[in-house]
């Protein structure tokens, strides 16, 4: 296992992160499953395990919680808050008020007296920027969050909260979470590049495109067990639509798995050495939802593509575009999305 430093901080991390999303009700329901593939990652040399307040609803943090009875201070842990968390209405957001409850209510539910890597899941409009990471300040300063992050932040909202912090003298974000793959590269464009400007990490999610790029949504097929089927009966239905632009992931899966042969790769292992191969990108987060999904991942580690396979990557995904536009970018604006939002 290669290890990284997230941009000036100091903080070193696995190039593979351990992502907990597929454990709990979305994914494996087994604890102790969950807690042995955790075990078996760390065990390889992964030393960094990213979570979520949100992921089945904080059983996720739960489990990662049982993971690390004794080996707290070998991991550097992430997880994150923005998404509802109740039905009231206040349980949610990047407000001040909710801030310091989610992270109290997370260090409970994985057992720990801090978390290194605190993330800003989303943007949150209706929050000043400065508010929330006055909030983050102070919970630095009271040593119960070590770094400050923020995840699927646009480039402008980077670059608005690297401003505020400075003008403000506040606890800087010092990571971005996007999503990123040979599908989803729209963050080539800019969002790499400002990461890279501003000396922060980049921990990529989603290499394998929720699955797409394993290979196993054939034409007309949704494996039993797989997240397409899990997920909904709505997006089950998508990897069997014949509109033009699922039917072009279908040939570029085709073409793709045809570039791995060539490279003497399989189509997942082409997929997640190309996630780390940008040289803004600190490391990749890998989501197994069991233990046979996390050996094939961890097979993929030392794996580097060459220039010819690179080329051939860029000639079927150009550089900086996303296959299917805003879709798979993790965070659209509403003035795209609300007409309401851009009419007088």
């Amino acid at each position: 296992m290669q290890y990284r430093t997230v941009g000036r901080t100091g903080i070193t991390v696995s190039h593979y992160q351990f992502g907990a999303m597929s454990f709990g009700a979305l994914g494996n329901r087994d604890h102790d499953d969950c807690v042995r593939i955790i075990h078996r990652a760390l065990d390889a040399g992964i030393n960094t395990i990213d979570t979520a307040d949100i992921y089945s609803s904080g059983e996720s943090e739960s489990i990662v919680g049982k993971a690390l009875t004794g080996r707290r201070d070998d991991v550097v842990l992430a997880t994150k808050c923005f998404w509802p968390m109740g039905r009231d209405v206040n349980q949610r957001g990047l407000s001040r008020r909710w801030i310091v409850r989610a992270v109290e209510n997370s260090l409970r539910r994985l057992g720990t007296d801090y978390i290194d890597i605190y993330y800003m899941h989303k943007p949150d409009l209706a929050t000043d920027i400065g508010e929330s990471l006055s909030a983050m300040t102070d919970l630095v300063s009271a040593g119960k969050i070590r770094t400050v992050a923020v995840s699927t932040f646009p480039a402008d909202r980077i670059v608005d909260a690297q401003w505020v912090a400075a003008t403000r003298r506040l606890a800087r974000p010092r990571a971005e979470q996007p999503p990123y793959s040979i599908f989803v590269r729209g963050i080539e464009r800019d969002v790499l590049p400002v990461c890279a400007r501003h000396g922060m990490g980049v921990f990529v999610w989603g290499p394998l495109n929720a699955g797409w790029l394993t290979g196993k949504y054939a034409r007309g097929n949704v494996p039993g067990g797989s997240r397409g089927e899990r997920w909904s009966a709505n997006q089950s239905k998508n990897f069997h639509d014949q509109r033009a632009p699922v039917q072009r992931r279908h040939d570029l899966v085709d073409a793709l798995t045809a570039v791995g042969r060539e490279a003497g790769l399989s189509l997942t292992h082409l997929a997640m050495a190309f996630s780390h191969e940008h040289p803004a990108v600190t490391s990749t987060i890998i989501g197994p939802r069991t233990m046979e999904q996390l050996d094939d991942l961890l097979a993929s580690a030392e794996v580097r593509l060459d220039t010819a396979t690179l080329d051939a990557i860029d000639a079927l995904v150009p550089p900086g575009v996303n296959v299917d536009n805003d879709a798979d970018s993790g965070w659209i604006a509403p003035w795209i999305t609300n007409a309401a939002l851009r009419r007088r």
